[in-house]
């Protein structure tokens, strides 16, 4: 009887680091809903957003940067590379639409 395996993802040599970052990012979230709560200056919660941003630009970086390395190599060893290519400048440009 075979178990089913985990894929490899391209972010799975790092994903302790993810995990960490996006914990963070997570509790970085709670401290704006308590400024939010305790009446804070708007520019002071407004910093901390744009703190937040970031930290998830930088994990998306970082998801960016595995996906390139890992999977875009992989299919293109499968004769994928167009496909992969279109796919991660798809996700670039949505990560670049804001507000």
């Amino acid at each position: 009887m075979t178990t089913p395996s985990t894929p490899v993802r391209g972010y799975t040599a790092s994903k302790d680091q993810l995990l960490a970052r996006l914990r963070r990012v997570e509790g970085q979230v709670r401290g704006i809903e308590k400024m939010v709560e305790d009446d804070r200056y708007c520019i002071d919660v407004l910093t901390q957003i744009s703190a937040i941003q970031a930290a998830l630009d930088k994990v998306a970086l970082g998801l960016l940067d595995g996906h390139a390395r890992h999977c875009m190599h992989e299919g293109a060893a499968d004769g994928r590379a167009d496909e992969m290519a279109t796919e991660m400048m798809a996700a670039v440009g949505r990560l670049m639409k804001r507000g």
